[in-house]
């Protein structure tokens, strides 16, 4: 005689599983913000993650995306 998984019994194991994948996105506070200087021309811009090949962190962090708010988010 074959087992048969039943969808209760499937639940039953996906869902701890599941709990236990997405545990550590609940904790994860939110990423500062910080104020970046073109080396191109005179632009200001406030982003998370560096713009890009011409960029330079001037300031931050910050926790609102104005860069205004000094300090770590959360």
């Amino acid at each position: 005689m074959t087992k048969t998984r039943t969808p209760e019994r499937r639940l039953r194991f996906a869902a701890p599983l599941a709990l236990l994948l997405f545990a550590g996105t609940l904790a994860a506070a939110p990423a500062p913000w910080y104020l970046w200087s073109s080396t191109q021309s005179d632009g200001f811009i406030c982003a998370q993650v560096p713009p890009g090949d011409g960029w330079q962190r001037v300031r931050g962090p910050f926790r609102d995306a104005v860069c205004k708010k000094q300090g770590l988010p959360g």
